[in-house]
């Protein structure tokens, strides 16, 4: 099996800091041979508001991740998240000008262009330009027009931004952590990489990110995106009502959280007990479970009424196979049950697949935005130029040696 590229993947969340490295080779799976995992500190709903303690989270995973696979880590594809990220869809249109009256990829490029000329304000930055499909001379759905006969040519295409000032302070973030960035990907584009299958985009399709404090959507429809957005809530939220609640502390309320909670109301018994610790007191108190879980379940379908509002707002239209669930906060029991009812279509939580190495203890639904960024990253290198995401090994110069004798030598 030769080995084509190592990849970084490094999905700086409100939560933790994941720094995940692959390996792809030409015909077999994509290879996880180190991750390192750490609570992150600096980040609010997905944005830098420290840049000192975000580097120091950032390096921290960076250097666990290192240690785990024996690669030095040089660059990574970088996860963007944050309420800042909006999206918008674009046409483009060009008259065919070779001489034969074929599209040419100039043509296509011209087009795509054509298309990125839309008034974007100066304070944000274009992440992401994703062809929707073209239409060849009044032939819509045309996935690929290269070679094809055609007089003119228009693009369909899905515009992501972020604000600058945010994408700045993160890449600062990250190049002060030692690493170069790659590419930035928006953790929904990320996260859809790692859960959704090709049909499902075909078919119309919904992905939501639960994570900390934000949850990162995207709508699939044709195969590609057509809405992406963030909304500024997440299993922080949930968190938070239940400390309040029962007058408890943030970190008792995560573990009732992760260990009693459930949205499904109704299958708990009326007789079952907690024992929580009190705010001010030495010894606790014990609440029914249910108590804690109507808190629990009247948060998170306030959650998922914010989710509908935003997918109707971006005109959903029909979206056959429903709406993916992952990210961390998904993982709370009843969640899909919760969500088919107050959504009305099909809601599963999903997690990562197709991944081999040491995924064991990475593959749940926390993981999907960071694995996504390995399949981003792997999609690239299938589609392009593979040796500028080669790293450099940690074993020294013998290491690099036989790699600079590789790539002269193939």
């Amino acid at each position: 099996m030769e080995r084509e590229a190592v990849l970084v993947g490094i999905d700086v969340g409100t939560s933790k800091v994941a720094a995940l490295i692959g390996e792809v080779s030409r015909d077999g799976p994509l290879t996880i041979i180190g991750h390192g995992t750490v609570p992150a500190s600096g980040l609010k709903k997905g944005v830098v508001v420290n840049i000192d303690q975000t580097v120091r989270s950032i390096a921290d995973a960076v250097e666990r991740a290192e240690r785990l696979s024996g690669w030095k880590i040089d660059r990574a594809f970088v996860g963007v998240g944050g309420q800042h990220v909006e999206s918008l869809n674009s046409t483009g249109q060009v008259a065919v000008t070779a001489h034969h009256r074929e599209v040419t990829r100039h043509d296509i490029d011209r087009a795509i262009e054509v298309a990125r000329a839309v008034s974007i304000p100066s304070n944000r930055d274009v992440l992401h330009v994703e062809r929707r499909g073209f239409t060849v001379d009044g032939q819509e759905g045309v996935k690929d027009p290269l070679g094809m006969s055609a007089l003119r040519l228009e693009v369909e295409t899905h515009i992501v931004s972020a604000s600058a000032t945010a994408v700045q302070n993160l890449t600062k973030c990250v190049a002060a952590a030692g690493v170069k960035i790659d590419e930035l990907v928006v953790d929904s584009l990320a996260s859809a990489e790692a859960v959704l299958s090709d049909t499902e985009k075909e078919l119309g399709v919904a992905v939501a990110d639960l994570g900390a404090g934000t949850i990162d959507l995207a709508l699939f429809a044709d195969g590609s995106p057509f809405h992406t957005g963030v909304l500024p809530v997440g299993g922080n939220n949930v968190t938070n009502d239940v400390a309040i609640g029962l007058k408890t502390s943030l970190p008792v309320a995560e573990e009732l959280k992760v260990k009693h909670g459930t949205c499904d109301v109704a299958s708990i018994r009326d007789d079952e007990q907690i024992s929580v610790s009190m705010l001010g007191e030495d010894v606790g108190r014990t609440v029914s479970r249910t108590e804690v879980c109507r808190i629990i379940e009247a948060r998170m379908r306030e959650t998922f009424e914010l989710l509908r509002a935003e997918m109707n707002r971006a005109g959903r239209g029909m979206l056959p196979a429903g709406i993916i669930l992952t990210g961390g906060a998904a993982q709370l029991a009843g969640t899909a049950e919760l969500g088919r009812t107050v959504l009305e279509m099909p809601v599963r939580v999903a997690t990562p697949s197709g991944v081999g190495g040491l995924s064991e203890t990475i593959m749940t639904p926390a993981y999907s935005t960071s694995i996504g960024l390995l399949r981003w990253g792997a999609s690239v290198v299938a589609a392009g130029e593979p040796t500028r995401y080669e790293s450099a090994p940690a074993l020294g110069g013998l290491g690099r040696l036989r790699d600079a004798l590789r790539s002269i030598f193939p």
